[in-house]
């Protein structure tokens, strides 16, 4: 007898990092596959594209709804012609609603990539919030489990929430491209890389302050689309403009070219949103000065430098340290890269077959 899991793919415009995740997993999940098992993929009416890019999946469940008529549906808990059997959601996106696990074997997993809802509500927009929190509910009444990529977040969330022992712990992987090198005219391997995604406009001005006494460096912004907010935060913390330019993290040849140039990576924010830049940042192998917080802390281990971001001064020295002792870079590169290695789509998958195995 073939056991199925059931991976809910849905592709958003533009393409998020959890939507890539959701895709590399997916992927991951067919080549992990256990003996006897298989994958089968559900999508929206719109959204037959996510499947055709997962080599491998068994069958494609197509809705008779489009995405904006899913994501609805999943808030009312009335989603038609969907089934039962072992679901998997690596987002909100899914089924939550009253089912058998013991004699149906049917279960539903979730997943979060940020706590926004519960502690930085701000970060949302109304509809994007009141949507999270109820999905957030619906998943302490029905979901089996809801996983998390950090044991910060895990402990958060259980605080606030009643899912208990049903929260687990799955990080994930790095989702975007790599540079070898970087192309011609993207700099001399000196530029700060700033990660302005996940980061508050307060944790922003603090570090745009702090930046602005490297006086020899360009700094570069990872910002969401075109962020003006970004721009402006930069230049009323003193950063000079001809010091400064952003890229959208969408541009993904560009970002892995800045991320080949740059001298240090620097991630300014505390929260709980899971730090796929960061990620990338381990991957390419360059130096990393974070915010002091539990998530960064888990994420880095030994392989960056945590500082307190309230503390110019020190962010200046942990910068000034990767960028003008050679042999300091040299080893802060090193560790990242060994550090990277402990992220990847295949653990995560083998994981995620464990877990439904458990359930």
């Amino acid at each position: 007898m073939t056991a199925t899991l059931r991976v809910v793919l849905d592709h958003a415009v533009p393409p998020s990092d959890p939507d890539a995740a959701s895709l590399a997993l997916a992927r991951e999940l067919v080549v992990a596959a256990p003996r006897g098992c298989e994958v089968e993929a559900i999508v929206s009416a719109d959204g037959a594209e996510a499947a055709a890019s997962v080599p491998g999946i068994a069958r494609v469940h197509r809705l008779p709804l489009k995405r904006a008529q899913f994501v609805a549906a999943c808030a009312l808990g009335m989603i038609p012609g969907i089934g039962g059997g072992m679901i998997h959601s690596s987002s909100l996106l899914a089924p939550l609603v009253r089912h058998d696990r013991v004699h149906d074997n049917d279960q539903t997993v979730v997943t979060l990539w940020d706590l926004d809802a519960l502690t930085a509500p701000q970060r949302l927009s109304k509809q994007a919030l009141a949507w999270q929190k109820t999905m957030i509910k619906r998943a302490q009444r029905h979901a089996d489990a809801v996983v998390v990529p950090t044991h910060a977040m895990a402990a958060v969330l259980g605080e606030r929430t009643k899912l208990g022992d049903r929260v687990r712990v799955i990080a994930g992987a790095p989702t975007g491209a790599v540079a070898a090198e970087p192309a011609h005219g993207v700099g001399d391997g000196r530029a700060i890389l700033l990660d302005a995604e996940r980061a508050s406009a307060e944790e922003l001005s603090r570090m745009f302050a702090a930046l602005s006494e490297v006086v020899d460096a360009e700094v570069v912004a990872l910002v969401r689309g075109d962020d003006a907010a970004v721009r402006e935060l930069a230049s009323a913390a003193g950063l000079p403009e001809h010091r400064f330019r952003e890229i959208a993290p969408a541009d993904e040849g560009p970002r892995a070219e800045a991320l080949a140039a740059a001298s240090v990576f620097v991630d300014p924010a505390a929260g709980y949103a899971y730090p796929w830049r960061m990620l990338d940042a381990l991957r390419a192998g360059v130096p990393i000065v974070a915010a002091r917080s539990p998530q960064n802390i888990e994420v880095l281990a030994d392989a960056g430098v945590v500082v307190d971001a309230d503390d110019s001064a020190a962010v200046v020295d942990a910068i000034a340290s990767v960028r003008e002792d050679e042999a300091s870079a040299r080893r802060s590169r090193v560790l990242s890269g060994d550090r990277a290695r402990a992220f990847s789509w295949r653990d995560s998958a083998d994981r995620v077959w464990q877990l439904h195995a458990e359930l």
